[in-house]
């Protein structure tokens, strides 16, 4: 639906989809409760915390530019009304705090007017700690460059499946539930930890509010070079955020990386080393990945425990070893986290399988740092062994389209039998010596035997792909972004093609 800018569109309930404690919330006069505007609203981080405020009770609305499955089929079911367009005279008068995400900026025009008007403004992250984490609510915040997100929704899966009534807030949707956040009226929230900035009158990394009782830090390197200018930038962000760990509370840190260890150096509070080292306090051992998914040998407290999950890929492991870890310490039985990782139902774009036609499997996947290209490539390959791979990249966020990472991107995609790399997604605003070089990446990779289709602007790379593809084939989409449909778009051409053949 196109809209003008004061475009009032009211976000129908559908009933027979709609979680009943949101319905509850809306039949209730919102006594005590505070009007709040979601300045904008559709992002993942935003949609999901106007989620949870709704359910608090909290009476929520919110502007954006454009909305978009799955966050806009989310505020759909909970009714919020949402308008689409940025007009600083349409701020409703009765808000009593404006909640600002770091997707606007000191120049958005209704931010003008918040600054203006002297309402009341919170930024995402800050939010999260005022209204969710109240004194009966600890926070378990999961952090890293890579692996936070399956990490969080194992642990809050493992919290949930286990009775403990955990809130959390993840940056992914939840296979199990369609959603990316929970409301509980257990002592635990797990909270996804963001290093990217909280706001444009915060650039520091959103996890430096949330107050932590455990953080569990996962692998940590370069990311976001359009804010951290080097690996140091980034360790000073986590060595901050671990830093705040009470002496009561507890670090869970992923040793298989030593620059992980490095970003614990100013912390006073207990750790737990998670790794391959028998000094480790849980440590991994057998470590198998296949089409059924992973097994481990745990070592934990004098116990040795069998650790298996349906996903692929040993960095899966790793991410479950850490959950696991991080749920006993919040008191679940080891039995029973180990019994609620084994039937882990995942997260949506985690190697998810958007369809198979004709034996042709499509694959959708958030990858979009060389290293997490790498992992996928491998756990695909350990789901999917003896059969050829294609890997179509986008490289979509500022990061990625950077030249640095060329020899990387080079080691990353050589797991793969063909690439087909698209056009970088913000080439405007990256100078050209700083932007990858596509075709001397092209180039680099021909030269290790892979076969590479470099699809111009505006062309369109399932329409390249299509005519290559053989029955077996397993093809990989990695982006940040929507990729354009590329998965969905595939499937459909896919079927459609069958049909015209039989």
């Amino acid at each position: 639906m196109v809209s003008s800018a004061r475009t009032q569109i009211i976000l129908g309930v559908r009933s027979s989809r709609c979680n009943p404690s949101a319905e509850k919330v809306l039949q209730e006069p919102y006594q005590g409760r505070e009007h709040l505007y979601m300045l904008p609203i559709g992002g993942t981080a935003m949609a999901s915390l106007a989620g949870l405020l709704h359910l608090a009770g909290h009476r929520v609305e919110g502007v954006d530019s454009h909305l978009y499955p799955p966050m806009s089929t989310i505020l759909e079911e909970l009714g919020l009304p949402v308008r689409l367009g940025f007009d600083a005279a349409a701020i409703p008068t009765s808000v009593d705090r404006v909640i600002i995400g770091n997707a606007v900026g000191r120049d958005n025009p209704e931010v003008r007017e918040v600054l203006r008007r002297r309402i009341p403004y919170l930024a995402q992250a800050e939010a999260v700690a005022h209204y969710l984490l109240a004194e009966s609510r600890e926070a378990i915040v999961v952090a890293g460059t890579h692996g936070k997100t399956t990490t969080s929704a194992m642990l809050a899966w493992i919290l949930e499946a286990s009775g403990t009534d955990p809130t959390f807030l993840v940056g992914g949707m939840l296979s199990w539930s369609q959603r990316s956040f929970r409301l509980g009226q257990g002592p635990w929230m797990v909270i996804e930890g963001d290093e990217y900035n909280t706001a444009f009158f915060d650039r520091g990394p959103k996890f430096l509010h949330y107050r932590p009782n455990l953080f569990v830090l996962g692998p940590v390197e370069l990311d976001h070079a359009d804010i951290y200018p080097s690996l140091d930038a980034v360790l000073t962000g986590f060595r901050a955020g671990t830093a705040q760990v009470p002496p009561h509370g507890t670090i869970v840190v992923n040793a298989f990386s030593s620059v992980t260890l490095e970003a614990i150096r100013d912390a006073t509070a207990p750790r737990i080393h998670v790794g391959p080292e028998p000094d480790h306090e849980l440590q991994l051992s057998q470590e198998r990945s296949g089409p059924d998914g992973g097994s481990a040998l745990l070592r934990w407290r004098d116990m040795e425990l069998a650790l298996r999950i349906p996903v692929a890929g040993r960095y899966n492991l790793h991410n479950a070893a850490m959950a696991f870890a991080a749920a006993t310490l919040a008191g679940v039985p080891a039995t029973e986290a180990l019994a609620a990782l084994a039937r882990f139902p995942g997260v949506r774009r985690r190697l998810e399988v958007v369809g198979e036609v004709n034996g042709i499997t499509v694959v959708d996947d958030f990858a979009h740092h060389p290293t997490a290209v790498a992992a996928t490539i491998g756990a695909a390959r350990d789901r999917w062994p003896d059969r050829r791979l294609l890997v179509a990249y986008e490289p979509r966020s500022l990061t990625a389209g950077r030249s640095l990472f060329h020899d990387a991107y080079v080691k990353a995609l050589s797991g793969a039998d063909m690439a087909v790399i698209a056009p970088v997604y913000h080439h405007e605003r990256l100078q050209r010596g700083d932007r990858l070089d596509r075709a001397r990446l092209a180039s680099d990779l021909e030269s290790r035997g892979l076969s590479v289709c470099l699809p111009e602007q505006g062309e369109d790379p399932v329409s390249i792909v299509l005519p290559i593809l053989e029955d077996g084939d397993v093809v990989v989409a990695c982006s940040s972004g929507d990729f354009d449909g590329f998965c969905r778009r595939l499937v459909e051409q896919l079927v459609r093609t069958a049909r015209e053949r039989s």
